[in-house]
């Protein structure tokens, strides 16, 4: 079953019709399983890295639903340089848009984001991660999207953000940010395995698909509002490399 045909059976946002773009517009929410609700402002993480960022170059790869949206966020953050749409979980011969999308492969959607950290910080990183590009309250979905490639995790590049993000998922449980515990998980010593090159730069290159325009383009005007002195209104498009 080639893509076209399959993603509507994936996407289930996707067979909605007619009036689906009237309804992005009226706002039915900004991310996939919170219709409604504006992105919650968190608190900036506690617990940052603790030696000073000398770094030019760092990586981050965070697993939040479908990676059309967790990319087109993170391509509109000031200080990434690149975000790349993969799958992390896995072994190398299930990492593949036909054997992630049965469920069974162990991989997650995920997105790697290539970031400056003397610009923005891995604990900034992972305060958008947590209040617009997904929903990390959700056990294996985001929204129309089921099944454990749907899954929140964050795939640490080092143990230092190992440590970074276990103290920040602790400090946000304990303010009671969200109705529900986070279930992010963390999952170390994971390859990336970057996706087929149809799905890069999918919100950018498909605004007025249903799906999109009604889970994932309400998340680039939170991303504005939350944090307009980090917002990049140009994207980082992995076309452009």
């Amino acid at each position: 079953m080639d893509h076209v045909t399959k993603t509507p059976m994936r996407r289930r946002g996707l067979l909605l019709a007619g009036g689906a773009l009237a309804l992005a517009a009226a706002g039915t929410g900004w991310a996939a399983g919170r219709s409604g609700a504006a992105a919650p402002v968190l608190p900036d993480p506690a617990l940052e890295n603790s030696a000073p960022a000398t770094a030019v170059s760092e990586t981050a790869v965070l697993a939040g639903g479908c990676f059309w949206g967790v990319q087109g966020v993170f391509q509109h953050l000031e200080g990434v340089s690149a975000a790349i749409s993969g799958y992390a979980g896995g072994e190398a011969d299930t990492a593949n848009y036909r054997r992630v999308s049965g469920g069974a492969s162990g991989h997650a959607e995920v997105v790697r984001v290539t970031f400056d950290p003397r610009v923005v910080s891995f604990g900034r990183i992972l305060q958008v991660f947590f209040s617009v590009a997904h929903d990390p309250t959700q056990l294996n979905r985001q929204g129309p999207d089921v099944g454990t490639q749907y899954r929140s995790a964050i795939f640490p590049q080092s143990p230092e953000q190992a440590r970074v993000a276990r103290a920040y998922i602790a400090q946000l449980n304990a303010a009671r940010i969200f109705d529900a515990a986070i279930v992010t998980r963390l999952e170390a010593d994971r390859p990336f395995y970057p996706a087929e090159d149809y799905h890069q730069d999918y919100m950018t290159r498909n605004p007025t698909q249903p799906y999109i325009a009604i889970h994932d383009l309400p998340k680039i005007g939170e991303l504005r509002r939350v944090f307009p002195d980090r917002f990049r209104a140009a994207p980082i498009l992995v076309s452009a490399r």
